[in-house]
């Protein structure tokens, strides 16, 4: 520990009394990790929240000498947020936008999502310029930091020429507002010896012809190697060369809090073409003609070794698996906002590129499925390949840029140099439009044999790109560790220099992010490697990208998906070099089991934006199940079969606080229960006036033959809905159960009920806590007598409770045709029952199984159907009550749901499919959250 970090805290905690610091070995390594090759524990980890903390913190280093990282959104690739000092991550007080002159500007925090920001912008058809193929988790304050660029407009719309205003938080604490005048006024005036050697350094630079003209020719292509000194040939304000010194700076210069960006405009009419040529220099002959086209928005380079990686995923085309070994393919992208405009220009497209030799007749799409899903594999080539990577080698990526006329040379002269490595399963992709192009490796670290052939390896690479072709080591991930060394070489030591006067007039004691950008250790890119051992075949794939993290419900509470891997990777580690017995280990084994356990609601969405289709909950119940002893085992077999007594005890066990309730009044009766819930230990569940009443026990009598136009289905009450009634702030005291037969009967439906209805159970309770033997059970029964009440699945079949729903497609005969409630009323009642318009605001929510089943959009159109206005919350995304964690880890979904108040505080009702989740949704948002099912019945009463 730096000796002054003692010190450092407890000054910190007398000027912040409630800040978010961490010293615990779970966290420290848990955060202390990003999506590159390197690992640094930190000492501290800060999360902040404000400019004050961030002012404070940035003083307090400064005192006491302590180096300091700032990490947003750790999707870096170049171990640029990794720290072993103090590092500051984050918190969702830098979450703000503001959106301004009909989108055209927008300010947005330094903890904004990429993708997020997106979003807001859509409502005006704009987007941001940057577009990283991290966009859905790298945030506004990497993002700019790294200069990022993406597919999309190059250098145009890169960070560099689309940001307007930065708020910077500098070494001594101060802040500087570059879009507001008085700021920069006082500024200059304050920080005027700043603000001089800033003017001399450039006038330095404009009196030496040779370096003026080595910055302009190198900044030709996309260039993030080093610092941006193309801004003091760029501008003449000191304050605008700062701002812009301050893009691609790696944290080193200074903190950004929040960026103003000029959007650009996002078409509505888009198509794609994926275009195969016979080789690599067919490809890049498409460049000259592609910039002379309107409208072409992106130009992505795929080799072989690129497709080979995707080709098994879902969507892609079945003739990836024919190409030949020298194949590469082209994504083009064309835009606009009239689909006569999009037209001709896939035509001149097609017209500009007739001359050059393709596999197959080039097509364009505009198909949005077909689409996004060329642009999300596109997106996920990296994490897809990495997976691919040979047990114990790593995976690293970087990304140079050439120009036209010797693109096709340089990239054979690659293809060669990883031939020559032996880096066979070497992969090529990139922005062709640009002469940028990244490229990924799989290097053997675990001998020195091997990390001295990476170290040969680079040196060779650094020959290729600066002596040979003249291009540019960085074009947009940012320096970082791996290409610290060579600054030098690709800029020359003039220029280089001048770098680090730009170092020494930001961070006179260099505690900013030390070691990246500029260091003076030539090994430096082959020190603190990280370990990616082989744990579980369920999490070996994982790169630790963090594209899991932004739906995470925990991820504000304790842990997210990559840090659950990271953890249990290093216990796994610690098992095989039999250090068990150490502090350390025991250390992390204790605080994963709320960390990463009992705070993982297992929902899955994880797997949906990993590029890998890692489900990091399938490994939680995995070691749920390991965990189960021979008595909880059969405890849960008696329970598994007798569903008929535990749903009749659970029904009445639910009824008695409500009627005591009637009598005490609920805030009395809240504290009690609130009072033993804490005291058990969290053994005995959270309840609150939110939680349901017991219902009464129904009989479920199949209905007989109406006429001729009936429709026939069966229905399965799930068991949270045969015992769980309604709320007192329910407005309807009609069962659920009771509301979806009245519906159905009202749409002249014959209504099929399974036998032994009440034994039965889709089997999630059970396997959601690892008792996988007893949830393959009672899905097994289910099966059985769905089947049998299905006509072999002729009948379709309505499940009221779309968690249970999505289970039972995960788990029952195929030839059942499954339904929850959107979908089925969508697809067979729509045209059977009258719907009327409520002059009403309602809110909605999505379940994550729905979303997992792609009906967010379904929902939304059956409420639009039946109310005048619906609400989709914004960040919003699983509730986390995870069938019945909620009752246990209230704070989880407490976490999960710390945006919604705010969006539906003026509603009266929300709606969504899931019983146990309306009662977190309405426990947070302070109104009625109940089943859709409740509002067709409202618009559909006749």
């Amino acid at each position: 520990m730096y000796s002054n970090t003692r010190s450092f805290i407890s000054d910190l905690r007398n000027s912040f009394p409630g800040i978010k610091m961490y010293t615990d070995p779970l966290t420290l390594l848990a955060k202390g990790t990003d999506a590159g090759f390197y690992r640094l524990i930190p000492q501290i980890v800060i999360q902040v929240n404000s400019e004050a903390e961030v002012s404070m913190i940035i003083h307090l280093c400064y005192k006491y000498k302590l180096p300091l990282t700032f990490k947003s959104g750790g999707t870096s690739l170049s171990g640029q947020t990794i720290s072993d000092s103090v590092l500051v991550e984050l918190g969702p007080g830098f979450n703000t936008s503001r959106i301004t002159d009909e989108g055209k500007t927008a300010s947005f925090g330094a903890a904004v999502i990429g993708e997020n920001a997106n979003r807001r912008l859509a409502r005006y058809g704009r987007k941001l310029g940057p577009s990283p193929a991290s966009i859905s988790s790298a945030k506004i304050g990497g993002i700019v930091s790294n200069n990022a660029s993406g597919s999309s407009y190059g250098i145009i719309h890169n960070s560099y020429n689309t940001v307007r205003g930065m708020r910077i938080i500098l070494y001594d604490g101060s802040l500087l507002d570059t879009a507001d005048e008085k700021s920069c006024r006082n500024f200059k005036k304050g920080h005027s010896e700043l603000c001089e050697k800033i003017t001399s350094l450039r006038q330095r630079i404009k009196n030496n012809k040779p370096v003026q003209e080595k910055i302009n020719h190198k900044f030709q292509l996309k260039n993030t190697c080093g610092y941006g000194v193309n801004s003091l040939i760029d501008f003449d304000d000191p304050v605008e060369i700062i701002q812009h010194l301050m893009i691609g700076s790696e944290g080193t210069l200074g903190f950004i809090s929040e960026v103003t960006f000029e959007t650009v405009e996002d078409h509505q009419f888009k198509a794609a073409a994926m275009i195969y040529f016979p080789h690599i220099r067919n490809a890049c002959e498409a460049i000259r003609p592609l910039r002379e086209c309107a409208g072409v928005s992106a130009a992505e380079l795929m080799d072989r070794n690129a497709l080979r990686a995707v080709e098994d995923l879902p969507g892609m085309p079945e003739v990836l698996k024919t190409l030949d070994k020298d194949v590469v393919a082209l994504l083009i992208d064309t835009s606009a906002d009239d689909e006569t405009v999009l037209k001709a220009q896939m035509r001149e497209i097609v017209r500009k590129l007739s001359h050059i030799k393709t596999v197959f007749p080039i097509e364009f799409t505009t198909d949005i499925q077909t689409y996004n899903t060329y642009w999300k594999v596109r997106k996920g080539l990296f994490t897809s390949a990495a997976a691919t990577r040979p047990k114990g080698t790593a995976c690293i990526i970087e990304d140079l840029a050439f120009r036209a006329a010797v693109l096709g040379d340089a990239l054979v002269a690659l293809q060669d140099l990883f031939a020559k490595y032996a880096y066979n399963q070497a992969i090529i992709w990139g922005h062709l439009l640009d002469g940028n192009i990244h490229f990924v490796i799989m290097p053997n670290f675990n001998h020195d044999a091997g990390i001295e052939e990476y170290r040969n390896f680079m040196n060779d690479l650094v020959a290729l790109t600066i002596d040979r072709f003249d291009g540019s080591l960085k074009a947009e991930h940012g320096t970082g560790r791996n290409m610290a060394p060579f600054v030098e070489k690709e800029w020359g030591s003039e220029i280089y220099k001048i770098m680090k006067e730009i170092k020494d007039i930001f961070d006179p004691q260099h505690i900013l992010n030390p070691g990246v950008i500029l260091n003076n250790d030539p090994d430096i890119l082959t020190k603190n490697l990280k370990p990616l051992p082989d744990a579980n075949e369920l999490i070996d794939n994982c790169i630790e990208c963090g594209f899991c993290e932004s739906e995470c419900p925990s991820r504000n509470l304790t842990l997210t998906p990559r840090q659950r891997i990271v953890i249990y990777r290093q216990l796994h580690l610690l098992q095989q070099q039999k250090l068990t017995g150490k502090y350390y280990y025991r250390q992390l084994k204790k605080r994963f089991t709320y960390k990463g356990d009992e705070t993982c609601a297992t929902d899955g969405l994880c797997e949906r934006d990993c590029p890998v289709g890692i489900n990091t909950g399938k490994l939680i119940k995995e070691l749920r199940w390991q965990h189960h002893g021979m008595f909880a085992n059969s405890m849960t077999s008696t329970l598994a079969s007798h569903m008929n007594a535990l749903t009749s005890v659970l029904r009445f066990w639910l009824k008695v606080p409500h009627l005591i309730s009637k009598i005490t009044g609920y805030p009395f009766m809240e504290f009690w229960t609130y009072l033993l819930f804490k005291i058990s230990g969290k053994r005995f569940p959270l309840w609150t006036r939110y939680t349901p009443t017991g219902t009464s026990k129904k009989k479920y009598i199949s209905t007989k033959s109406i006429n001729n136009n009936e429709l026939e289905v069966v229905y399965f009450p799930s068991c949270i809905n045969r015992t769980m009634g309604t709320s007192p702030d329910y407005e309807e005291k009609t069962a659920l159960t009771q509301k979806t037969e009245e519906i159905l009967l009202r749409a002249k439906c014959k209504i099929i009920y399974p036998d032994s209805i009440h034994k039965l159970c889709c089997g999630m309770a059970f396997d959601s806590k690892g008792f996988k033997e007893q949830g393959k059970r009672k899905a097994k029964e289910l099966e059985n007598a769905l089947l049998l009440a299905s006509d072999n699945g002729r009948i379709p079949v309505l499940c009221d409770m779309s968690p249970c729903l999505y289970r039972m497609k995960e788990t029952l005969d195929k030839r059942l045709k499954l339904y929850e409630p959107v979908a089925f009323f969508l697809e067979f009642l729509q045209s059977r029952l009258q719907f009327s318009q409520l002059p009403v605001q309602v809110a909605i929510h999505s379940t994550c199984s729905n979303t997992k089943m792609g009906l967010e959009k379904e929902l939304y159109t059956l409420a639009s159907l039946c109310a005048e206005k619906v609400i989709v919350p914004e960040e919003v995304g699983c509730c986390a009550w995870a069938g019945d964690r909620g009752f246990f880890y209230p704070e989880l979904n407490k976490s999960a749901l710390m945006n919604l108040h705010t969006q539906v505080k003026d509603l009266k009702y929300g709606y969504s499919t899931s019983r146990t989740c309306e009662i977190g949704l309405s426990m947070n948002s302070k109104i009625t959250y109940q089943s859709v099912i409740y509002l067709v019945d409202k618009a559909t009463r006749i």
